[in-house]
């Protein structure tokens, strides 16, 4: 493990992102209004949440912004980081689009589901043969508890690739309360920093992911409760594919799950859902799906909902440090 001094780095790239989203987003809300770039609440959803509908969406873009400028003025600009920065925006884009989609056209869905999966597979496999050509561990993968490479050979991107477009998905159904995913996704960021710093050094990982936390604290300033910005799919898709990228070039993939375990109980819900709900005549496993809803249907404030979430993703974090 590194001495405390060896943070500094990061630490400042954590500010540098921080100040950068605390100016630029309440800069881009009169934008995203003038533009009439409000979020449409699905009807299905809770009765509660129409209160939001027309709050200003597509705040990712303060979030993308902040850590392109941090990560460029960073030192550790070099192919890592090129792929990190590439994969943030173009996943970015793919969320942009499908909000324009949403505002302009007033399509609720935006793009459609095999579009958006598309487009993420190609990214996905995009990046995970990058890794595999120049990683030390080849077309290996770092298991844990047990600390062994596993060498998955011909099945290497695919899985790599499969692990990336779960995970951008999963961070987008987290997507769906006030502080949510940003808060979630801070925590995570986190954790791959101090994971980057602590056994590769400072280099693209760690600054990168350093950027992603600060990023999205600075943020939760206009994002908490109640949340006079969200991030959209602009920032949730990019995030999503942000955080699995770092993982990847880490070599840590499989501890995402871990550190991440709310994404994966937010996507798991949905697929129990829709599962039991077409196998059981139309019933219905939890209140609604994904997990945060069905909490605040169990009679959960939304704070708490969010203030539980962000605990239990601190503390699976903390379980991953101890695992890696």
């Amino acid at each position: 493990m590194t001495e405390i001094g060896a943070y500094t780095p990061v630490i400042i790239r954590f500010i540098v992102a921080f100040v950068i989203t605390a100016v630029a987003t309440p800069m881009l809300i009169p934008v995203l209004r003038r533009i009439k770039a409000g979020q449409s609440i699905r009807e299905e959803g809770p009765q509660s949440h129409q209160v939001k509908s027309g709050t200003p969406t597509m705040g990712g873009l303060a979030i993308l912004l902040a850590i392109v400028l941090t990560c460029l003025t960073s030192g550790a600009v070099n192919s890592d980081m090129l792929i990190l920065l590439g994969t943030l925006l173009a996943f970015g884009v793919i969320g942009f689009i499908d909000d324009f989609v949403k505002v302009a056209m007033k399509r609720n869905l935006g793009l459609t589901a095999k579009q958006k999966l598309a487009l993420q597979v190609l990214l996905a496999c995009a990046v995970a043969a990058y890794q595999s050509k120049v990683s030390v561990y080849g077309t290996s993968i770092f298991i844990p508890i047990i600390h062994q490479y596993w060498d998955l050979g011909i099945l290497y991107i695919p899985f790599v690739a499969f692990v990336m477009v779960a995970m951008t998905n999963a961070v987008n159904l987290t997507d769906g309360l006030d502080g949510l995913a940003s808060g979630v996704t801070a925590i995570v960021a986190a954790f791959l920093t101090i994971v980057g710093i602590s056994f590769y050094g400072y280099g693209a990982p760690a600054a990168f992911c350093a950027a992603i936390a600060g990023a999205c604290a600075g943020f939760l300033l206009y994002n908490h409760h109640p949340a006079k910005l969200f991030m959209g799919d602009t920032g949730s898709l990019a995030l999503g594919g942000a955080i699995a990228a770092a993982a990847i070039l880490m070599n840590i993939e499989l501890i995402i799950p871990i550190a991440g375990g709310i994404y994966v109980a937010e996507a798991a819900s949905v697929l129990i859902q829709v599962f039991v709900f077409k196998t059981q005549n139309g019933r219905r496993f939890f209140r609604m799906a994904p997990l945060h809803h069905h909490f605040e249907l169990g009679g959960w404030k939304e704070t708490k909902v969010v203030a539980v979430f962000w605990t239990v993703t601190l503390g699976l974090c903390c379980l991953g440090l101890l695992i890696i």
